[in-house]
Order: C-alpha cells, then sequence, then structure tokens
C-alpha cells in the first residue's frame, strides 16, 4: 500500500476518506485535542494536590491521629497523576496526528493517529475488564462473608 496516496483515494479495501469523512475525522480530533489539553492540566492540579496534601492534612484537627501518614496521600495521588497521564497522552497523539494527517494528506501520519487511538481504548477497556473484575471477587467475598455469618448465628 502506498503510504503517499492522498486520503480522498479509495483504499485498496474499497474504504474512502472523502470530504464528509474527512471533516467528521477533523472535527473528532479537534474535540480530543481538546478533552486531552483538559486532561493534562488536570494532570497538573493533581500533581500539584499530592506535593500540598500532606501538608494540608497535618493542619487539620486530629490529622496526627490517622491511622496512616499523611504523605501517603501524596504518594497516592501522585500514583494516580502517572496512571491517568497515559490514556491523556495516547488521545493527545491521536488528535495531533489526525489534524496532521489530514492536512498533509498523509498517510503514515493516519495510521500512526489510528494506532494512538486503539491503544487509548486499549487503556480503557483492560481498565474496565480489571475494575469489573475487582468488584466481582468483592461481590463474592461480601457473599462468602455473609453466608459465614448467617451460619455462625
Amino acid at each position: 500500500m502506498d503510504f503517499n496516496q492522498p486520503l480522498d483515494h479509495a483504499t485498496q479495501d474499497g474504504l474512502q476518506f472523502n470530504g464528509p469523512s474527512l471533516d467528521f475525522l477533523k472535527e473528532t480530533a479537534k474535540w480530543a485535542q481538546f478533552l486531552s489539553i483538559l486532561g493534562f492540566v488536570g494532570i497538573g492540579f493533581m500533581v500539584l494536590l499530592a506535593l500540598f496534601i500532606g501538608t494540608l492534612l497535618s493542619f487539620l484537627p486530629g490529622g496526627e491521629m490517622m491511622p496512616f501518614p499523611p504523605a501517603l496521600f501524596s504518594v497516592i495521588y501522585l500514583l494516580f497523576a502517572l496512571f491517568y497521564f497515559f490514556p491523556i497522552l495516547y488521545l493527545y497523539r491521536f488528535a495531533s496526528s489526525m489534524l496532521k494527517a489530514i492536512r498533509l494528506e498523509s498517510q503514515t501520519d493516519l495510521q500512526y493517529s489510528f494506532s494512538q487511538l486503539k491503544a487509548h481504548y486499549r487503556f480503557f477497556g483492560i481498565l474496565t475488564a480489571v475494575i469489573l473484575g475487582i468488584n466481582v471477587l468483592f461481590f463474592l467475598f461480601a457473599l462468602l462473608l455473609g453466608g459465614t455469618a448467617a451460619m455462625m448465628n
């Protein structure tokens, strides 16, 4: 397949990126870029909060009576920020590569853009599967505890 062919031509599978399709992709990329920039700003706020939450919690009344050190909140916030960074980065790469592909009519940038979109959705798909698995485990654990408590009474 020729990677330098204009995007307005049919692919070998018969798909076409014509005017309306390119307009939809361009608008989608712009919204993705907007959301990814907001995501990076949110990550910045999470990092700032991580830097100050330990100090803020230590000034609260009863803060010294917490069962774990307030600095643990800082570590947790930093981990969440790091965890959130990757899907936002994939989304940003998708958006910027898609806009570049449309502007330059570059098949290579188009493919890279879609690979980043795939990585973004794969990340959230795996995350969803993990969360569902954890929920099932908690549900089974709750059933086990409830059954054990019922048998003891």
